[in-house]
């Protein structure tokens, strides 16, 4: 296995004698996409600060790219992107202005309006950035992190107030740049998303890592996938429900199947319920 291009090893962090990270470790590669989820409060915002340099561990050790983040920072955010929830542009600068300017500060010569292409923003380039929408400022950021080609990605939320489009438009870059090279560090809360890019999915809560494996080994290990079946019942409907992981669930389907049978469906288990089996709550809470 090649070395990790992002690595944490125990994390701990607190807030006062709140301990917001227990704990925490886990590795990603270069070209894999981990998808990071947990409910609001749960540490992921903590643990993303300690792992781009934001914060600095109460104990425990981040190495990016085979760098300890505590004494090769410099070096380190010179090869990483960042798309955060906050949106830290130039309100007054154009578009064109703002990644240009970003561009200087990396020491790169780029094409501004091809970033912005990329993006779906190629016909705003000389639009001041405060008349742009959430949409449109959260794709002007996947941009701006992409400027320098980085070797390691942390993404918050990329598609969040994106229309259909141009949220699979985004999703298609992620791929691209995981193909490429990059490793990937997503956090969503948008479990189809999650589980459409993710290569492996972490799901942390009070702090600790719950659980960590590929979508589909959590969904069959945690997840419970069932069977509607709608049968003609007099005037009406009837709508049965049968557990796929319960005993008996053979011999109950059997049961049904006579010439009332109008429909069978089946449910696949989802993310959302396998962290719901972990945290007892959604990812929203």
């Amino acid at each position: 296995m090649s070395q990790p291009a992002i690595e944490a090893t125990d994390l701990h962090f607190a807030y006062g004698d709140h301990e917001a990270v227990a704990g925490v470790s886990f590795a990603v590669a270069p070209g894999e996409i981990l998808g990071f989820l947990g409910p609001n409060g749960a540490g992921k915002s903590t643990t993303i600060k300690m792992l781009t340099g934001q914060l600095r561990p109460r104990s425990g050790t981040v190495t990016v790219l085979g760098m300890d983040m505590a004494t090769a920072s410099a070096q380190i955010h010179g090869r990483m992107g960042v798309c955060f929830e906050e949106k830290n542009l130039y309100n007054n600068m154009s578009a064109r202005e703002n990644l240009d300017f970003f561009a200087e500060l990396f020491g790169l010569s780029i094409d501004a309006d091809e970033h912005l292409r990329r993006v779906g923003l190629g016909d705003r380039a000389d639009d001041r950035v405060s008349g742009f929408s959430k949409g449109m400022k959260q794709r002007m950021m996947m941009a701006r992190a992409l400027l320098n080609d980085p070797d390691v990605l942390f993404l918050d939320e990329p598609t969040d107030g994106l229309d259909p489009v141009s949220a699979a438009s985004i999703r298609g870059i992620i791929r691209q740049e995981a193909a490429r090279g990059a490793a990937v560090l997503l956090t969503t809360h948008d479990m189809h998303e999650a589980d459409e890019l993710s290569d492996r999915v972490a799901f942390i809560n009070e702090g600790r890592i719950l659980a960590l494996d590929k979508p589909e080994e959590l969904k069959l290990a945690h997840g419970q996938r069932s069977v509607k079946v709608r049968r003609r019942a007099g005037e009406g409907v009837d709508e049965v429900i049968i557990s796929l992981d319960g005993h008996g669930s053979s011999a109950q389907l059997a049961d049904l199947m006579d010439d009332r049978l109008m429909s069978i469906h089946t449910e696949e288990a989802t993310l959302e319920d396998v962290f719901i089996t972990f945290a007892g709550r959604g990812l929203g809470g």
